[in-house]
């Protein structure tokens, strides 16, 4: 039986090796991903409506989420928890909206609250596509970088910087590219 799984976002350059991914020990935990707290606009307070009394009453507003992009999954701590069930009784009841208003991210803090282990943020570098400061020391040393952000390397509007990251890997002769604008 599977046991664990590395969840890899679409918009997301592996730099290095994930083997030792799946020799680390979650603790129990169902999800293992890079925590995001230095930015503000991660806690949980910023992505959900804590005047929700179904919000408010079960989390914590100043806890701190963690990057959806690499993530390790453990399938028997998530069978046991029932992760599939939680994640789809947040998402029916923000059928209304009024829990969050857009986005993947505040689902997964709903449903994997508590049952998260933080990763050293060496494995997964975010804000590649909207961060213009990103440390280049940092980028070097990740074994996944993350393009999270509307300035996407494949697009118009992108930060120029990064994308020889994204580019390097892209096979320009391919014929499903030859129509599109990457250059």
């Amino acid at each position: 039986m599977l046991e664990k799984i590395v969840f890899l976002d679409d918009d997301v350059v592996v730099q290095k090796d994930l083997t030792p991914l799946f020799s680390l020990d979650l603790h129990g935990n169902v999800n293992e991903a890079v925590e995001t707290c230095p930015e503000a606009f991660h806690r949980y307070y910023k992505n959900l409506n804590f005047s929700n009394p179904l919000i408010s009453s079960k989390f914590d507003p100043q806890a701190c989420g963690w990057a959806f992009g690499m993530n390790v999954f453990y399938l028997i701590a998530w069978r046991k928890a029932n992760i599939t069930v939680r994640y789809h009784y947040w998402i029916e009841q923000n059928a209304d909206r009024t829990i969050w208003k857009l986005g993947t991210l505040p689902p997964g803090l709903l449903a994997f609250y508590g049952m998260t282990k933080i990763l050293d943020q060496r494995w997964h570098v975010l804000g590649l596509g909207y961060d213009v400061n990103v440390d280049n020391r940092l980028i070097e040393s990740a074994t996944v970088i993350h393009v999270n952000g509307n300035m996407k390397p494949w697009l118009k509007l992108r930060i120029n910087s990064y994308r020889p990251l994204w580019e390097r890997y892209v096979n320009q002769t391919h014929p499903h590219l030859q129509d599109c604008v990457t250059h």
